[in-house]
């Protein structure tokens, strides 16, 4: 007997097992819809915290851009995301795994939350970030002397924005 594979089963196997290792990918039927590469800084402030100094995350500010290289998306404190289509969306982390590189902040699959005005990111039901270079706290420079010092470690990633609706 003859087994014939179509490549659409191949997929479809293919994505299940990915899903399967990766806990940022959601679950389905969410599909991608909408994939940015962020240029930008995370914040640190130096701040105590009980018997210590240490570098605290306060909020993200990058540039997204598309495929083709062009700025489309800004991604800001809240964590909120703005498209050049007037939408917005607001995340909250749902998933938090190490990013594959020990020198880089953490791949994250986050709740949809939100959104506002018309446009592609009020669809948006999930938002994943992976592929992070840097932003991670800095190691030093953080005590009583540098209180309320700010740092901004600059970091990229890929986020890609999912969706269940057509």
């Amino acid at each position: 007997m003859i087994r014939t594979v179509t490549l659409a089963t191949t997929f479809s196997a293919l994505s299940l097992t990915a899903r399967a290792q990766d806990k940022t990918i959601p679950p389905l039927p969410q599909q991608p819809i909408l994939t940015l590469h962020a240029k930008g800084s995370q914040i640190y402030l130096c701040q105590r915290n009980e018997n210590s100094y240490q570098w605290l995350f306060t909020a993200p500010a990058a540039r997204l851009f598309n495929d083709a290289g062009n700025e489309v998306a800004t991604h800001g404190d809240g964590p909120v995301w703005n498209y050049q289509d007037s939408s917005s969306i607001q995340g909250i982390v749902q998933v938090k795994v190490p990013s594959p590189d020990p020198a880089s902040i953490p791949w994250l699959l986050l709740k949809a939350v939100n959104p506002a005005r018309t446009g592609i990111l009020t669809k948006v039901d999930f938002i994943r970030r992976s592929d992070t270079h840097g932003g991670i706290a800095p190691t030093t420079g953080c005590d009583e002397c540098h209180a309320d010092a700010v740092a901004r470690v600059p970091y990229t990633a890929t986020y890609t924005f999912y969706s269940a609706k057509p």
